[in-house]
């Protein structure tokens, strides 16, 4: 039977093999700097505002300055991402139940609904439903969008169910057309969420422009952070970002929260420092439990 632990090991490999293709290609750095040391600061930076918030304002600045010195385009891509992240503007506004009027009726929108672990045995949870709902109500307000359902093996005792495949099963079942449907199961982070999501719609979806995420309400903040970081990392230059995040749909959850310490190992994730994010994830993660990373 292959575990989930396995499954982990699977996804964090393959996306060690998607930051080296993106490493080789140049798109993580101009080439003449020192990888090491880029990586080092960048997590310096993560950490720093994850841990400390507003206070390490001028410890941030001053890394950014060097990061930049060492590499011009990764210090630029990090001041946009670090922007973003302490602008106070993540998820807002936060629309409850269905998406908002005003966003693109064309399939130049997608609608990006983000997993939840599933149960042992395969079947959805409560959660994931909610979400799901949140999903269905948008995409009927949005029939010429697109919907990605994210989320990879997470059943313990169920090596042939993904989170994106019974998502899909279930918009299928409730009236969404399949050819409207895009799945992505080989994410098992919501970094990864952001990461994989991108190669499908960048390679395979060229009319998809803008992106609505969809999640407890929780988690969307977590979710446009990544998804905004993933298009500036990706980008050629600051600007010509390929996929923009416009907007949001939330389930209103009972509880529920994600720390900064956790969106900075997120941030660490898209980078590619994969056991560093995945140690402040066992530490931080307070949705469900992750097993140990082999």
């Amino acid at each position: 039977m292959i575990t989930t632990a396995s499954r982990i090991k699977k996804a964090v490999s393959a996306l060690l093999a998607v930051l080296l293709l993106l490493s080789l290609s140049g798109c993580a750095g101009s080439g003449s700097s020192d990888p090491t040391r880029v990586q080092k600061i960048v997590e310096e930076i993560a950490v720093d505002y994850g841990t400390y918030g507003a206070e390490a304002a001028k410890r941030i600045d001053a890394l950014l300055k060097e990061l930049t010195a060492e590499d011009a385009a990764t210090g630029t891509r990090w001041k946009n991402i670090v922007d973003v992240w302490t602008s106070g503007e993540l998820g807002k506004p936060l629309h409850y139940g269905v998406l908002p009027d005003g966003l693109p009726d064309s399939d130049e929108l997608c609608i990006v609904v983000l997993g939840f672990q599933l149960e042992a045995d395969g079947t959805m949870r409560e959660e994931l439903i909610e979400r799901l709902t949140v999903a269905l109500n948008s995409a009927k307000k949005y029939p010429k969008a697109y919907i990605v359902c994210t989320g990879g093996g997470t059943a313990a005792e169920n090596e042939n169910a993904s989170e994106a495949g019974e998502m899909a099963k279930w918009l299928e079942a409730n009236g969404i057309g399949k050819a409207r449907i895009i799945v992505e199961d080989n994410s098992i982070t919501t970094a990864q969420n952001a990461i994989f999501t991108y190669d499908i719609l960048t390679s395979l979806y060229p009319s998809v422009k803008k992106l609505a995420i969809v999640s407890s309400d929780y988690h969307i903040a977590t979710g446009e952070l990544l998804f905004k970081a993933e298009a500036a990392l990706r980008a050629n230059a600051p600007g010509n970002e390929k996929l923009e995040v416009v907007s949001n749909a939330a389930w209103k959850a009972p509880s529920g929260s994600l720390s900064p310490m956790f969106q900075a190992g997120a941030l660490i994730e898209l980078f590619g420092d994969v056991e560093t994010a995945f140690s402040i994830y066992y530490d931080h993660y307070d949705i469900h439990a992750l097993p140990p990373l082999k």
